[in-house]
């Protein structure tokens, strides 16, 4: 038996019980879902920002797997913290979904003039207001599902897209956001499966959903977000597209007012593509000092 520590909600529990299945068709190992609450379900009132940044979603599920009380944690992997887990290694990137970030409720052109956005994300409030600087923003936390009735009247809320493919509610999409404009968060779309560093027949039984493309794509940009050593509670974003063109997104704060550097560079032909990101990171940084 194999158990599975995962978040409650609809698109947690979903994502946990596709790599279950997985897991289960290829070795016949039987699994079990453990359910955690963490820092992130339990304060839905706060803003993340304030939560502490990356990890308010993944260190009581992560604790579950270091306490025995779980053999695997599921993550959504722009959740997961850029620096490892002492005891806990990614034994899987599941294959990425789709990357973008979406409009719900309105396109951003049939916007009108001082239209309220709703989002909880720095970062997708940094990049809106790159090319609407009018916009107005309040928090928006809850599941999908609350979110979804939580569209401002006139306005629009932003989503990632994968979490509407996870639960089939991409009908609900009005527009998908270029993603080479408006730059992911490392790792969006992709499932992270951490095991216990010494687990080595756990990590084989999970290896069948580890995506090798999904692998250097996003450890490539999680090697930028952790030489910035930045969370959520930064605008960053970054995303290795089809033609190995990294994205690059940094700013200094979400009002019209803060500086932002965007660039997009192809990683070289040979050479070490973390070195590309870890470079980068620091000139795009510099640039905004």
């Amino acid at each position: 038996m194999i158990r599975i520590a995962t978040r409650s909600s609809a698109q947690a529990r979903t994502q946990a019980e596709v790599v279950a299945n997985a897991i289960t068709a290829a070795s016949g190992e039987a699994t079990e879902l453990v359910f955690v609450e963490t820092l992130g379900d339990i304060k839905r009132d706060v803003p993340l920002h304030q939560l502490g940044g990356q990890g308010v979603f993944v260190k009581e599920v992560q604790q579950a797997v270091l306490q025995g009380l779980a053999d695997v944690a599921i993550h959504s992997a722009k959740d997961l913290p850029s620096m490892a887990t002492d005891g806990l290694t990614v034994a899987a990137w599941c294959e990425r979904r789709d990357v973008r970030d979406a409009l719900v409720g309105n396109t951003l052109e049939g916007l009108a003039q001082g239209a309220t956005v709703a989002t909880g994300s720095v970062r997708r409030r940094a990049q809106l207001l790159t090319v609407r600087p009018d916009l107005q923003f309040v928090d928006l936390r809850g599941n999908i599902n609350t979110r979804l009735e939580k569209i401002p009247a006139g306005g629009a809320i932003v989503m990632a897209i994968a979490a509407l493919e996870v639960l089939g509610l991409t009908h609900h999409v009005a527009q998908a956001l270029d993603p080479n404009v408006f730059v992911p968060m490392i790792g969006q779309g992709c499932v992270a499966v951490e095991c216990r560093t010494d687990d080595a027949v756990t990590q084989g039984h999970v290896s069948v959903v580890d995506h090798a493309t999904t692998r250097r794509c996003v450890e490539i940009e999680r090697a930028f977000l952790a030489e910035l050593g930045a969370g959520c509670s930064m605008p960053v974003g970054a995303h290795l597209d089809a033609n190995d063109v990294l994205h690059m997104f940094m700013a200094t704060g979400d009002t019209p007012n803060d500086r932002h550097a965007k660039r997009a560079l192809p990683l070289p032909v040979s050479g070490d593509a973390l070195e590309f990101a870890r470079e980068n990171a620091r000139a795009v940084r510099a640039s905004l000092q």
